[in-house]
């Protein structure tokens, strides 16, 4: 297994928005210069850098990230097009923290939001349709149009068709949710489950991801299991997964609370490295960032450990990174939106889908050969025991001269554990993934919810403390009259002379 490389400094490195951009992006002819704003999550692209060891050399020839992907973006348009463009490049951490920008003001032309936001933008109205020359397929060129896998987009059965998003966005990379866990310090069958979640043999030793959305989903797969191990079509499993109703809110909430008495911590990012040091032996993670914890486990010089990825029996969340243009951005100035869409198309080039996916450990939605050949070269073996079939993502008809359901990897267990079946997880797995909805009109209740699992619930507390706490609270406010009634009688300001 070939590592990508650790992300260092990446806040330092974030400068290039406003600096080594900005250097390349003038026009030689000295005319207009569009400013493209782009935000995109933080550590989500190819901050170039790599050591002289990282050189991914494929039989089509080597790919190595010398410089960032958006200065290398730069330099290419601003070579290949009649007006020059300055990219000024921001991140965001969560969904939310995009969209409270979005709401005070913040305009951006293009930004790469989840599934569920780009629900929300696109039901607000807030985006303009990619054109019809970007999703051409006759044109080389469009390495999107003609690369992406059509599992994803491209196809009338695709997953981006079947939630609304054709034209409307492109998919950047995509993924599952599941468990991280040491196969030597928890059983096989407890991380094929989200109970373990509640597991009390694992009370204090394992995480769960701080945010609502996915605990939700973890919660529901923990109340519907049952239903869910049986034999459901996708419609079924997506209605008990995205049921937001009262009472399935308030068992969800039950659940939940169970969780955080049980789990060590609810975290947002700290989850990585606590299981590459081994505070805890599983943690609810992002495939991508399961990728990440695995190798740096691997490659851990003093202590490597080998860790494993476990998609839960009862569901995992399909989920989709995707640009999208904003209407308040791009409506208004058609050279900014030609800007966007190259910038997309530019990353989906395959060289460059296999950069960034090298970089940061997630699933491009590129399928092209170069992006099957650098799979084989991750992963490939010529004496191979097992055969490891990709062919719903990458189909004959994006895979030319390989047979996808022939793709050979070495090891009997790899359909289910490793670094793999993280990033390109085997069709047994996409048939129990659900897309995640936005929760709509129901996502105050949720979030109240959320805020009584997460913080105090007045709800949970004893008549004998809440006495307590009413005394002391109404003590408070009597001495603060008290006080102001002092100061009224014996304190006058001077009257004006």
């Amino acid at each position: 297994m070939k590592r990508f490389k650790r992300i260092l400094a990446v806040a330092a490195a974030l400068t290039f928005a406003g600096g080594s951009a900005a250097a390349l992006s003038g026009c030689a002819d000295g005319g207009e210069e569009v400013v493209l704003r782009v935000c995109n999550w933080e550590e989500y692209i190819d901050l170039g850098g790599w050591g002289e060891d990282e050189v991914i050399d494929l039989e089509s020839g080597n790919i190595f990230g010398e410089n960032s992907m958006v200065d290398d973006f730069t330099e290419w348009f601003n070579s290949t097009h009649d007006f020059s463009v300055k990219v000024e490049y921001s991140t965001f951490g969560t969904n939310e923290d995009l969209y409270n920008r979005l709401s005070l003001g913040d305009v951006y032309d293009l930004v790469c939001p989840s599934d569920y936001m780009l629900m929300k933008l696109i039901a607000e109205g807030n985006y303009v349709e990619f054109s019809d020359g970007f999703l051409d397929t006759g044109n080389e060129e469009n390495y999107y149009a003609n690369g992406v896998s059509r599992y994803i987009d491209g196809a009338e059965e695709s997953i981006f068709a079947e939630n609304g998003w054709n034209k409307k966005a492109a998919c950047y990379m995509w993924g599952t949710t599941g468990l991280v866990y040491n196969p030597e310090q928890a059983e096989e069958t407890d991380v094929s489950t989200w109970a373990l979640l509640m597991n009390e043999n694992y009370k204090r030793q394992v995480t769960i991801k701080d945010n609502v959305r996915d605990a939700y989903f973890a919660a529901l797969g923990i109340i519907n299991a049952e239903a869910l191990k049986g034999e459901l079509i996708r419609e079924e499993r997506s209605k008990l997964l995205n049921d937001t109703d009262g009472e399935t809110i308030a068992r969800a909430e039950d659940v939940l609370k169970a969780i955080k008495e049980n789990v060590y911590s609810f975290e947002t990012d700290s989850g990585k490295a606590d299981m590459v040091t081994g505070k805890v032996v599983a943690n609810y993670q992002w495939s991508g960032d399961a990728v990440y914890i695995m190798d740096e486990a691997d490659g851990d010089e003093n202590n490597p450990v080998e860790l494993w990825y476990s998609v839960p029996d009862e569901c995992t969340n399909l989920w989709f990174d995707g640009w999208i243009k904003l209407k308040k951005g791009v409506e208004w100035n058609e050279k900014r939106s030609i800007a966007a869409e190259a910038f997309v198309n530019f990353l989906s080039r395959p060289d460059n889908a296999v950069r960034n996916m090298y970089y940061i450990g997630y699933t491009s939605a590129i399928a092209a050969e170069t992006v099957f050949e650098y799979m084989e070269w991750n992963y490939g073996a010529e004496d191979g025991d097992m055969n490891y079939d990709l062919g719903y993502f990458f189909g004959e008809d994006k895979i030319l001269s390989v047979d996808a359901a022939d793709f050979v990897v070495e090891g009997e267990n790899i359909n289910k554990g490793r670094q793999l079946f993280a990033q390109y997880p085997p069709q047994n797995v996409i048939d129990r993934s659900v897309v995640m909805l936005d929760f709509g009109d129901k996502l105050g209740e949720i979030n109240r919810m959320w805020i009584n699992v997460r913080c105090l619930d007045l709800k949970d507390i004893s008549p004998a403390v809440y006495g307590v706490v009413s005394a002391v609270a109404a003590a408070a406010v009597i001495g603060i009259c008290l006080y102001v009634f002092r100061y009224k009688i014996f304190i006058r300001e001077p009257k004006e002379k």
